[in-house]
């Protein structure tokens, strides 16, 4: 799918491939291809959030990493405002990296025990030569503050701060360079439950304050639901469904996204259920063999043989709202998604 940018685009991605070949088998046999992420299209717009879901081997992380250069591309392109981020190598690619961050899932192995926090902030600024050391003493200042953190704990250590503390940390650091791009790989799936919405609170007022633009990686629907604008549905590799947050959580489209939404719990009586929850039979497709039609057929409970014949493509079947789904339809204008959600 190729992409019309706007102009205020930020991040455009257009048929991402990352391809991981693997040692042979046995003797005569060709080397098999992990076909981890395969042709994956997006765009993210300034000061938005693009949510990528999908449950795990779904290529959610590996697209992250692609984009941030810490996984190498097979294909497909990478932009970032008006620099292809694929042809930067280098010295060149060590100066992009002032515009684009990321915060790591696990608050505590990202960071190094035997460094103080203080030091852990400074470092991208240390490494990148931003400003004079008088100056990256004041920005680190101004980042514990930020993150809600007292100046005197940039002399304790990692293992003196909660799991929470250290996450603040970890975003303090993404943000010392000022970036443009913050790719958030799951920030807050290791965090106890009530941290966690203290944590989403804090990366939406810093996104409101400073105009950042988030690449959200993450399996839990709940939490993509609080803080996304956009949200991306991978499964094996691609993106089955694309919309923004109301369009999609009011009707996603995709049998695979409404079994997404079926597992989301609800409080008193919710409405997040498809005839109760759906449950998937089977384990997804090898991605060194995926299926040559739909990659979800094996998989969905209103598959047709014919889904199973050829690869769908993802088409726009109203403005806004993409699906990889032939059985999607259109009556008086409004998508007729094959499955649906139903309250309780």
């Amino acid at each position: 799918m190729s992409l019309i940018e706007p102009a205020d685009t930020l991040l455009a991605v257009d048929d991402l491939q990352v391809h991981f070949p693997r040692a042979r088998a046995g003797w005569g046999r060709k080397p098999e291809v992990v076909k981890a992420v395969d042709g994956v299209s997006f765009e993210i717009r300034r000061g938005r959030t693009l949510a990528v879901v999908g449950e795990s081997g779904s290529g959610k992380t590996t697209t992250a990493l692609a984009v941030m250069r810490l996984s190498p591309l097979t294909g497909g392109r990478i932009r970032l405002g008006d620099t292809d981020l694929g042809a930067l190598e280098g010295e060149a690619l060590r100066r992009s990296r002032t515009r684009m961050q990321i915060i790591f899932q696990d608050p505590f192995s990202s960071l190094n025990p035997r460094e103080r926090a203080g030091a852990a902030v400074r470092a991208p600024l240390d490494l990148m030569q931003v400003g004079t050391p008088g100056q990256r003493t004041r920005r680190v200042a101004e980042l514990f503050e930020a993150v809600g953190l007292r100046p005197e704990q940039q002399q304790l250590f990692p293992h003196q701060f909660s799991g929470g503390q250290r996450q603040r940390i970890n975003i303090a650091r993404a943000l010392a360079t000022n970036p443009e791009l913050v790719v958030c790989d799951e920030p807050v799936s290791a965090l106890d439950i009530a941290i966690r919405a203290q944590i989403l609170n804090l990366l939406a007022r810093l996104q409101r304050e400073l105009g950042l633009t988030y690449l959200f990686i993450s399996h839990d629907m709940a939490v993509v639901e609080h803080i996304c604008d956009d949200i991306a549905v991978m499964y094996l590799g691609q993106i089955v469904e694309r919309a923004p947050r109301r369009a999609f959580f009011a009707q996603p489209l995709h049998p695979y996204s409404v079994a997404l939404m079926s597992a989301v719990p609800t409080v008193g009586g919710g409405r997040r259920r498809a005839a109760g929850r759906i449950k998937l039979t089977g384990d997804p497709p090898s991605p060194i063999d995926p299926p040559h039609g739909c990659r979800f057929a094996g998989r969905c409970p209103v598959a047709e043989p014919a889904c199973a014949a050829e690869p769908p493509p993802l088409r726009e079947v109203v403005p806004g709202h993409w699906v990889r789904c032939r059985r999607v339809g259109l009556a008086d204008g409004q998508p007729l998604p094959p499955l649906r959600l139903q309250a309780d």
